[in-house]
């Protein structure tokens, strides 16, 4: 496994830092570290047309990952998912081309598995043993998986109202399940002070650097599936934003390698009526996120009150002529159903959010129908099928 990781990079003021230490946030801003490779002898030493014929998970991007030695990756097949035209989706709405990363495909049913799986590979390779989780439900049930595979000790802390499924994940895989009064920042202030009395490692969304890398994977992945092209337009369901700010970094990485055609996409971020600071602040013109008040939404994963890298989406959304707005609730219901019936995809209510959508941003002209445009569908419905309760 040759590696290419050069530095950690402060995204507030671009201090340098180590990479061979384990690293939480700059020490210079308190602000996301994000991991620097050294692109140019990466585009000198690797050809790019390796990689379709390689495994099928996302470690066929060792090169862009930070892991250098083989004997840490923590894997359970996770990446490799497909980007599926949805043709008859795009009929209906009139579009030319229409695509759905289907994500839930990943090990434990979300997207959750690939900054994981990264995570945990590259803090074990450092010297972690031991970890804490804060999490809506799904990134838990993951770092319990991923910590049960390599024999590593995991407390996870989830609001007492996480799905069932994603507690029971966390119990069969025998991890340490603490259930807190409150959202997901009460969790995550737990989290962080069992992190520090008894040495642990925290996992907490981009307070380390290495989570947004595993999501970089799902642009590289688009980019390779589109034949190097670059989509118009992607939709993401937007809690803390990882992926927006993974996706924009991979793509920035095979621009400024010379491996695909086109621009930089847009990035469109989804949220819910009942937690949506991200797209307040958008619209206030504001370069940060206040806290929402009372965030409530049966998509677990966008109930984020506090995005910590708030700036970071906030940035990426202004940067690409992007955009930001809420959706209902319902409306991601109805979706979930109209996704299935016309693809046979099981979606998330996260990943029906999208659809939601992008259906009002036709409405009003910001998408146009000749847009190349891709979904992220972030996990399976099959976790959510109380949702669907009484369906006729």
């Amino acid at each position: 496994m040759t590696n290419y990781l050069d530095h950690l990079e402060c995204s507030q003021c671009g201090a340098p830092y180590p990479h061979n230490v384990p690293s939480k946030m700059s020490a210079c801003c308190g602000k996301v570290l994000l991991a620097r490779y050294d692109l140019d002898k990466l585009g000198r030493e690797v050809d790019r047309d390796s990689m379709p014929g390689r495994g099928d998970n996302l470690w066929r991007f060792s090169e862009f990952l930070p892991v250098e030695d083989p004997g840490y990756v923590v894997t359970l097949g996770e990446g490799g998912t497909p980007l599926l035209e949805a043709r008859n989706l795009a009929d209906n709405l009139g579009m030319k081309s229409l695509f759905v990363k289907e994500e839930g495909l990943n090990p434990t049913g979300t997207f959750k598995a690939r900054g994981i799986s990264v995570a945990i590979s590259k803090a074990w390779e450092l010297g972690s043993t031991g970890f804490t989780m804060p999490s809506a439900g799904n990134a838990a049930g993951a770092a319990a998986a991923y910590c049960a595979r390599a024999g590593l000790d995991i407390r996870v802390f989830m609001p007492q109202d996480a799905p069932d499924a994603n507690q029971k994940e966390c119990l069969v895989t025998g991890s340490s399940l603490n259930l807190v009064n409150g959202h997901i920042g009460d969790a995550g202030r737990e989290a962080v002070a069992v992190a520090d009395e008894q040495g642990l490692f925290d996992l907490s969304t981009l307070k380390e650097p290495y989570r947004a890398e595993g999501k970089k994977t799902m642009g590289l992945e688009i980019a390779m599936q589109l034949g190097w092209r670059l989509p118009d337009t992607i939709i993401y369901p937007t809690g803390g934003g990882t992926g927006i700010i993974g996706m924009h970094k991979g793509f920035q990485e095979l621009m400024e390698l010379g491996w695909v055609e086109g621009r930089m996409p847009r990035f469109i971020a989804v949220q819910a009526e009942g937690c949506q600071p991200i797209v307040r602040a958008f619209h206030d013109g504001s370069e940060t996120a206040e806290p929402w008040a009372n965030p409530h939404t049966i998509a677990d994963g966008l109930r984020v009150p506090g995005p910590f890298a708030d700036y970071l989406i906030l940035s990426i959304l202004r940067e690409t002529g992007g955009t930001a707005l809420a959706v209902e609730d319902s409306d991601m219901v109805e979706c979930m159903y109209e996704i299935a019936t016309a693809e046979g995809i099981i979606a998330c209510p996260e990943g029906a959010a999208t659809l939601v959508g992008l259906k009002r941003l036709l409405g009003e002209g910001v998408i146009r129908t000749d847009d190349t445009v891709v979904l992220l569908n972030t996990g399976s419905g099959y976790k959510y099928m109380h949702l669907l309760e009484g369906a006729n």
